[in-house]
């Protein structure tokens, strides 16, 4: 049997190589290793792509969302709210500000954050809130935005739905948003980037300053900043890349369609659950994940299975925020977010990639419904 990743990044690089190798000698012909051209254009481009008028490279999308929370505000000692079911880093950027994060509940069926709950947790000490925009489709950020009090900002962690909008707004539209560049995401780089997206020059600035030793000159330090810059050979990757993305999300659409043809049967025998999309959301699909019900083996022996198998499955994520040691100190227990927690238990990420073939996708259902037997 045919080894199947859970993402393909050697397809992804042999698309590109040419690109990058000539973009590689273009950035060793000028060492324009940090900041450049290459830099320049890129930020130029993925602003149009996401359609916002700033986009700042940072070295990476953990960094992204600090850095648009400080620049949004957020002190020592403010409460950010956001999701319990989201990737450790999400939380880690409010605890390296020194500010506090106030968790809440994801909805059952997208696992998105539930806004309601979000709204009800956002009180006098709260700075921000961050919506997730989890596997590729936004979370409900205008419904947010609409009803979020004058002193609380809106921070949009976008790490996973680069392309994806939502009632026609992008990430970051009339707002500030973050993303990741990890090698994995929809637009991954070769390494460590990220980028801060905006429509508010003034927001965009300050972040640019932050993210270079406080200042946007040299030698100039207009506040206590960090050192955290996107360098020319990632944006070489990203701009090639980039050129593909629309295509490759079009691709990951249909291969998502693909798969909810392909697992109809097991859907209808009870045996999972397939992922639902918002209304009004254009999805991206940067993963495609199932929940399996419980009527026979359990997730984990499921994923066994299929890893057994040759099959790249995933789990996105193990463990909610709540539960991990580094945030025990929140004083959270098992019980306190049911939704976040039986996803956590339930869910499982099938491979998907743009050159995912009909063929691998039939073995990859194939290998599922023989695990859950």
């Amino acid at each position: 049997m045919n080894q199947i990743p859970l993402v393909d990044l050697k397809a992804a690089h042999a698309e590109v190589a040419d690109y990058v190798r000539a973009g590689f000698e273009r950035v060793l012909a000028a060492t324009a290793f940090i900041g450049g051209e290459e830099v320049r254009e890129f930020e130029r481009e993925y602003a149009g792509f996401a359609g916002v008028a700033h986009c700042v490279g940072v070295a990476n999308g953990t960094d992204a969302l600090e850095l648009a929370l400080r620049a949004s505000g957020v002190e020592v000692g403010d409460e950010v709210v956001l999701p319990a079911n989201t990737f450790i880093a999400t939380a880690g950027a409010v605890a390296r500000i020194g500010a506090r994060p106030v968790l809440v509940d994801c909805l059952p069926d997208t696992q998105l954050m539930d806004h309601q709950a979000a709204l009800d947790a956002t009180g006098p000490a709260t700075r921000a809130v961050v919506p997730v925009h989890l596997y590729g489709q936004c979370a409900a950020t205008a419904e947010l935005a609409a009803r979020l009090p004058g002193h609380v900002r809106l921070v949009e962690d976008a790490a996973q739905s680069q392309g994806a909008t939502r009632d026609g707004r992008s990430p970051g539209s009339g707002g500030i948003a973050a993303t990741s560049f990890y090698p994995g995401k929809n637009l991954g780089a070769y390494g460590d980037a990220g980028a801060v997206l905006t429509d508010d020059e003034e927001l965009a600035g300050l972040v640019r300053s932050l993210a270079n030793h406080g200042g946007t000159a040299k030698y100039r330090h207009d506040v206590a900043g960090f050192n955290s810059r996107l360098d020319g050979l990632q944006a070489v990757v990203l701009r090639a890349k980039l050129a593909r993305l629309a295509a490759g999300n079009a691709a990951r659409r249909a291969a998502a369609a693909r798969y909810d043809a392909l697992l109809a049967d097991l859907a209808a025998a009870g045996r999972v659950v397939l992922p639902t999309t918002d209304a009004g959301n254009v999805h991206v699909w940067h993963l495609y994940v199932v929940r399996v019900t419980g009527a026979g083996p359990g997730r984990d022996e499921v994923a066994g299975k299929l890893n057994a198998e040759g099959i790249g499955a995933g789990v996105h994520y193990p463990v909610p925020v709540h539960l991990t040691p580094a945030f025990s100190h929140l004083g959270h227990r098992r019980g306190d977010f049911p939704h976040a927690e039986q996803a956590a238990d339930r869910i499982l990420s099938l491979p998907l990639y743009p050159q995912i073939t009909a063929d691998q996708q039939q073995q990859v259902v194939n290998t599922l419904a023989d695990a859950l037997r």
